[in-house]
């Protein structure tokens, strides 16, 4: 096979039979390079999962009728705006409104988000939120206003900053899906690589104080989070934009000191285990994390403006 006009060649024997999410190792012109199979998405669809879809057009058919003339758009940002989502992937939306949501309104949101997570299927509690309001989503000066919000897995709504971010907003403007509305580079101001930089900064010495207000590393889920979120932030210093989960995993896997290679590798090959409360971190692991953290951190505060 080949790709991008380079020769491509296994490693090994035959490839065999594979499954989406399996990592196949290649060599492209004498370079060894890892490529993961994922499903592929019909064009015409905003994902790869025929469910996830028929979700979404619901979704984007009953906020309508819910918000009448102040509805905006429907549009994708997260996983399956930047890339690399998958199964176990939150599928992260924002529904503009033109003006402050009304009593009405609210209560009307507020119905479908408790009774969708009520079905049956995966998607119904992967659909994570926010409907900001046009004017606050244009800008950065409205960073830390509140907009409605639903948790993945959530019945009750919350008003939250959650999606009001540097991140939320570039992943919207440069990558975002559209569901219905307009061009989002209309409805969103630039961020630039040196707004995404300080906000990562930032992030790097807040995120362990803020993280253990609402998750720990001793359950398994949260210690991978912790590592995979701390590997964006130094994606993003890297590249001045926003980089997937699994991009940032692989970089610094290949980039930082291979004391992390270790935990990194444990991530990456752990995260088909999705979320389970009684599942513990790995023996170790939590240790290596909290280690990680002040390094991430002491990495992001010298880390080069470009």
């Amino acid at each position: 096979p080949s790709c991008c006009g380079s020769l491509l060649t296994y490693d090994g024997l035959s490839p065999g039979r594979r499954s989406i999410g399996d990592e196949i190792r290649l060599t492209r012109n004498g370079q060894r390079v890892r490529l993961t199979l994922v499903a592929a998405r019909d064009p015409d669809s905003p994902t790869q999962f025929p469910e996830l879809n028929t979700l979404l057009q619901e979704l984007t058919e009953r906020t309508q009728a819910v918000l009448g003339d102040n509805f905006v758009g429907a549009y994708l940002q997260g996983s399956f705006a930047v890339g690399d989502a998958d199964y176990y992937s939150d599928c992260d939306f924002l529904i503009p409104v033109q003006d402050r949501i009304s009593v009405e309104q609210e209560a009307g949101l507020r119905a479908l988000h408790d009774e969708i997570p009520t079905r049956g299927g995966h998607w119904t509690h992967h659909l994570e939120g926010s409907y900001p309001l046009k004017a606050e989503l244009k800008t950065l000066k409205a960073l830390g206003k509140e907009w409605l919000y639903i948790d993945h897995g959530w019945r009750v709504m919350q008003w939250s900053t959650h999606c009001n971010s540097e991140v939320a907003r570039w992943s919207l403007r440069e990558r975002g899906v559209v569901l219905v509305g307009p061009d989002p580079k209309t409805l969103v101001d630039e961020v630039t690589a040196g707004d995404l930089r300080a906000s990562m900064r930032s992030l790097a010495a807040e995120f362990m104080p803020v993280f253990v207000t609402w998750m720990t590393l001793d359950i398994a889920w949260g210690q991978r989070y912790a590592v995979t979120t701390l590997c964006r932030i130094l994606g993003t210093l890297e590249f001045g934009r926003v980089v997937s989960k699994r991009e940032a995993l692989l970089w610094a896997g290949e980039n930082l000191d291979g004391v992390w290679s270790e935990l990194i590798r444990q991530v990456l090959e752990d995260r088909p285990m999705g979320f389970d409360a009684g599942q513990a971190a790995r023996t170790g692991s939590v240790e290596k994390t909290l280690a990680f953290a002040a390094h991430v951190e002491d990495l992001a505060m010298r880390w080069p403006d470009a």
